[in-house]
């Protein structure tokens, strides 16, 4: 008989607008193969990007928000495992969850630690070195009480599993590192790739909706551009993204060959094309699926430490890691002029995706991880006496709430 997941999404899943959405339909498909009957439900308005889940056999339903009419659904789906997408979801629905199906596996999927993202945010606001002491934020709070709540959560980033390990002495039986699942780079699919040669101009791509890369792109704009087209006149910066405002579309400039191109509706087709990939992130957290694109797609980066954080391991990278705007343009225009090094830095892409993110062995260790949690449900909650407490006290004023705007709204 097959499991049930319900999984509550934050938002309906884009692959194509985020790398968010790529790595929920990852872990959706994962499941799919391991023949779990899936429900996918949202509080959230449906864009024309979401994808079509019924396509794939997922079902879904919309939810509201404060409203007991969850608590009828959830009792009838009954599911053996229920996934957060990211902790304000679990915040909102972690107590329904635990009150009607109290047997269900509860699982939070942090996309990346977002109080990390929102201390550093803070950090570069105040024009100082980021610390630890920026991660005790409420946002910080608010995430660590909801993974002590979970009885698993997965975690994109081997940086975070630190973080939460070393600085926030989370258990480590209660983490799982999970990042991109990805299938293998064949030689086939490297020999249609466009060679050194064919290609042309940068590109620079991220949905303008998240903050660190509407960032990045006033970065490049105003300061690291300027630095490059000194060196390269004729080049072009072609930047895509989903969601591009007025604020983002006035930085167009044909003149300075910085371009903004808007929503890609195939990331592989406009990365293939061109020749280096920029990613100036100066803040942010997880791992960044542009530089997967990237990589899938042969073409080298150069990208901040934030950018490159927890993607290569002890592994080479794909591109050069530079903090500095001036080094940054300098690597840049290298990497741009000299085939040799592109095509050296466009091979340590390949082996990056080879090596680190096997779909393979991921989904494995995560499949092996909930049958164990389920196994293993009563005990494990009581060697998460933390979690039961936050469970008991927080929850109930989340709770209360809950219902007195269910109340006020009726």
């Amino acid at each position: 008989m097959s499991k049930k997941l319900l999984i509550i999404g934050f938002v309906w899943p884009e692959p194509k607008s985020s790398a968010a959405g790529s790595r929920m339909m990852q872990l959706i498909y994962s499941f799919l193969e391991k023949d779990y009957c899936i429900t996918f439900a949202s509080a959230c308005a449906k864009s024309d990007n979401a994808f079509d889940l019924p396509s794939i056999g997922v079902a879904q339903i919309s939810i509201e928000l404060n409203n007991s009419s969850f608590d009828r659904f959830i009792k009838q789906l009954n599911p053996d495992v229920v996934l957060f997408d990211r902790f304000m979801i679990e915040e909102q629905f972690g107590w329904r969850v635990a009150e009607y199906c109290p047997k269900a596996v509860r699982i939070l999927d942090t996309e990346d630690l977002q109080g990390l993202r929102k201390g550093r945010a803070k950090a570069l606001k105040d024009g100082v070195v980021f610390e630890n002491s920026y991660l005790l934020n409420d946002i910080a709070k608010r995430e660590i009480a909801s993974i002590y709540r979970c009885d698993l959560s997965l975690i994109i980033s081997e940086a975070e599993i630190e973080i939460c390990s070393t600085f926030f002495k989370v258990p480590k039986s209660l983490l799982l590192y999970m990042p991109f699942m990805l299938n293998r780079i064949n030689d086939e699919q490297i020999e249609k790739l466009n060679a050194f040669e064919k290609r042309t101009h940068f590109i620079s791509i991220g949905n303008f909706l998240h903050e660190p890369n509407y960032n990045a792109v006033l970065y490049l704009k105003e300061t690291i551009w300027p630095l490059i087209r000194l060196k390269l006149p004729k080049a072009e910066l072609h930047i895509y993204g989903a969601y591009s405002s007025q604020k983002v579309n006035q930085l167009h400039n044909e003149k300075e060959g910085f371009l903004i191109k808007g929503f890609a509706k195939d990331v592989h087709v406009v990365m293939k094309q061109a020749k280096v990939c920029l990613a100036p992130l100066r803040f942010g957290a997880g791992l960044k699926g542009k530089l997967i694109d990237a990589m899938l797609n042969g073409t080298p980066c150069v990208m901040t430490s934030i950018a490159a954080e927890g993607m290569f391991g002890k592994l080479e990278p794909n591109g050069f890691i530079m903090d500095n705007p001036e080094d940054f343009a300098l690597k840049a225009v290298e990497l741009y002029s000299n085939s040799s090094v592109w095509e050296e830095k466009q091979c340590n892409g390949f082996k990056i995706v080879n090596e680190r993110f096997q779909k393979e062995g991921f989904q494995k260790k995560m499949h092996m991880a909930i049958e164990e949690t389920t196994q293993h449900l009563h005990e494990k909650r009581l060697d998460n006496f933390i979690g039961q407490m936050l469970l008991h006290h927080s929850m109930q004023s989340t709770k209360y709430l809950a219902k007195w705007i269910e109340e006020k709204n009726s």
